[in-house]
Order: structure tokens, then sequence, then C-alpha cells
């Protein structure tokens, strides 16, 4: 009869309090992917239009930026058709707006998870801001789809396009790391983000150009991570006149502070969510 074959116990330890997680990011990749596709699949089951509807909302906002702010309120659009003006800003503004409210609440209704088993509790906000990737890729589609009725082609800046993909997705993630950690403690947090959201919408620049704001508070304006993203995704897509660079970099450099900050407390946090949650 055979010795049995020894077992070597692994040992979960917590991690370093100024650890940003990125590691357990990285090893746990397939469960974040796993972790994807299942909000992806929840939010399309039993719709009728399923991921139609990444394609409804853009268009809705589209017809009500157009109707109020471009026909009646007569704001410029740097000589773009204001239709396409505003479709431009749209895509990202909807995977921004959409993924930010996600991954606020994503780890209070992950309790049932957080409290029984143990994996980095990171992946849970960032796969619910990266699930709607799905739809930041469907409405860019429509607006490639728009550009040739109104005459206008991708160039070679299209080539940019990738890197704003990465950085919307840092910009959702900017604030939803934090506000999911927030509301963990604090639930009144995700009853204010529907607000924040709203303020936001109007403080970015979607319904007007940046080009609007007085030069000399221009820099502070793009403290708003948006509004280098918003600028650089119409710069990129539909050829704006304007070079955005000073903002984007402005912008950029706004949502890497604020993900730096927001990693750090969720890690420090981390530690208490079963117990609080």
């Amino acid at each position: 009869m055979s010795a049995p074959v020894p077992v070597t116990p692994t040992v979960i330890e917590p991690r370093s309090p100024w650890s940003l997680g990125l590691r357990a990011l990285w090893t746990h990749r397939e469960l974040t992917y796993f972790l994807v596709w299942r909000d992806v699949k929840l939010r399309y089951k039993q719709t009728f239009f399923g991921t139609g509807w990444a394609l409804i909302q853009p268009i809705m906002l589209m017809g009500v930026f157009g109707l109020f702010f471009g026909r009646l309120a007569g704001l410029p659009s740097n000589g773009l058709p204001y239709p396409l003006f505003v479709l431009a800003a749209l895509v990202p503004w909807t995977f921004f707006s959409s993924g930010v409210t996600t991954a606020s609440r994503s780890v209070v209704q992950s309790v049932g998870v957080v409290s029984k088993v143990y994996f980095p509790r990171l992946l849970i906000p960032v796969a619910a801001a990266a699930a709607f990737l799905v739809d930041l890729v469907i409405s860019f589609a429509l607006l490639l789809v728009l550009e040739p009725f109104w005459g206008i082609y991708p160039t070679w800046r299209f080539v940019f396009v990738p890197f704003l993909f990465v950085f919307a997705l840092l910009t959702a993630l900017s604030l939803g790391v934090w506000l999911s950690a927030l509301s963990v403690r604090y639930r009144d947090v995700i009853y204010t983000v529907p607000f924040l959201i709203q303020a936001l919408m109007f403080a970015s620049p979607i319904g007007y150009p940046s080009t609007i704001i007085p030069k000399d508070l221009q820099a502070l304006y793009g403290l708003n991570p948006l509004a280098g993203l918003i600028e650089g995704f119409r710069w990129s897509t539909i050829n704006a006149p304007t070079h955005p660079l000073g903002e984007v970099l402005v912008s950029l450099a706004t949502t890497l502070v604020l993900l730096f900050g927001g990693l750090v407390y969720f890690a420090r946090s981390e530690s208490s969510f079963a117990d609080v949650i």
C-alpha cells in the first residue's frame, strides 16, 4: 500500500495595505473574464432588444441634445455636423456613466460571495466597469456607420482610438473603484451617484466644445477627466479641428491620480468588507 501523498497547505495572507492589487488582477485574469462575461449576459438576459440597448441610449440622447442644445440653444460645434459632434462625445460618455454607476454598487450587490469566498475584491468593480466595453464597441461602430452620411471618413488619427478605449476604462475605474469601496461603509454613496453623473454630464463638453471655455480657465477645466477623453474622441474619430493634446494630458494625469488613490483606499478597506457589508 503506497504512502499518502503529503498535501502542502495554501496560506492566504493579507497583502500590504499600500499594495494596489494589480498583480492579483493579473493572477486572477481568468476569473475577471468570467465575471465580465457573466455581467454582460445578465444585463441583456430576457430583454427584447438585447445589445440593441447599447445603440438606443446614445441615439436618444443625440436627438435630445440636437434639438435643445443644437437647434434651440444654437451651441457651436466647431464647424462639424451637430448630431455627429454630440454622438462622438456620447460614445465615451455612455460607457463612463454606465461603468461608474454599476461599479459603484457592485461590491454591495456581491455580498453573497464577498462574505463567503476569498478572491481579490478589486475584481468586482473592475469587471463591472469592463463589461460595458461591449457597449462601447457597439456604440462606436454606430458612429463609424453614420460618419459617411455627413461626408466624414476615418483618417490617420484613427490609430489613437485603442488608446482612447483604454483611457475611457481608466476614467470609469478612477471613480468606480473609489465609490465601490465607499458604498460598502456609506450606503448614501449609492444614492449620490446619479446626481454626480448628472452634474458631470453638464460639466463635460458633450453638447458644446471645450473651446467656449475662457482660455484662463481651460487648464482648470481639463482637470475634468471627461474633458480630455471626449475631445480626444472627437479629434480622432470625426476629425475635429482643435488639437486636444494638452487637454488630454491634463485629464489623463487627473485620471491616474484618482485611480491611484482609489486603488490604495480600496486595498486598505478590503479587509473589512465582509464585516461591514
